[in-house]
């Protein structure tokens, strides 16, 4: 009798075979997953809290592409920017380090585009988008927590005065939503 192995195998195919592992096995298995890549190693540390800052190498990818440096011919990439933020997310996902990543981001791609001039409305409906949700996670906060993050967020509101392409009024209508109050 032959085996037939799926063309394209699944979860519940791994899932299958992670029965028959035992415990040294399992850890095993994990060792090699965490030696086998970069972005293993940033979830593992951020779903078990291990390391001085968890958030450091998701902020530095969001810098990466969010901010390029442009004197070194980088380029921008907003999917490569938000990843990180989907990826601590999924390994942690704690409302904090959601709450700092995404005014991170926004933080970063609002400085990018007022150091360079940055012409392209895609890049600048992608960061209205994230300082909306931006705000949505920090206003889940408990109070004592929000200001730090409102802060930021209003110095980047700011930052967006006269750019161009709708920001300065996406950003303040976004803003008015959240129940927050624009000073003219």
């Amino acid at each position: 009798m032959t085996n037939k192995k799926s063309a394209n195998p699944t979860w519940s195919d791994v899932k299958a075979k992670l029965a028959d592992f035992d415990r040294a096995g399992l850890v095993g298995l994990l060792q090699h997953l965490y030696a086998a890549s970069n972005d293993t190693k940033n979830f593992m540390h951020a779903r078990f809290g291990l390391g001085a800052d968890v958030l450091a190498p998701y902020k530095a990818i969001i810098e990466r592409w969010a901010s390029p440096d442009v004197y070194k011919n980088q380029t921008y990439s907003v999917a490569k920017a938000k990843k990180p933020i989907a990826d601590y997310r999924k390994a942690a996902g704690q409302p904090e380090g959601l709450a700092e990543l995404t005014v991170f981001y926004c933080e970063q791609a609002m400085g990018f585009s007022n150091e360079v001039g940055l012409d392209d409305g895609g890049y600048y409906d992608a960061l209205g988008r994230m300082f909306e949700h931006a705000l949505k996670t920090v206003m889940t906060l408990p109070e004592e927590q929000r200001e730090f993050f409102i802060d930021r967020l209003d110095d980047v509101r700011r930052s967006g005065e006269g750019i161009g392409w709708g920001v300065e009024e996406d950003l303040n209508e976004l803003w008015r939503r959240a129940g927050l109050k624009v000073e003219e």
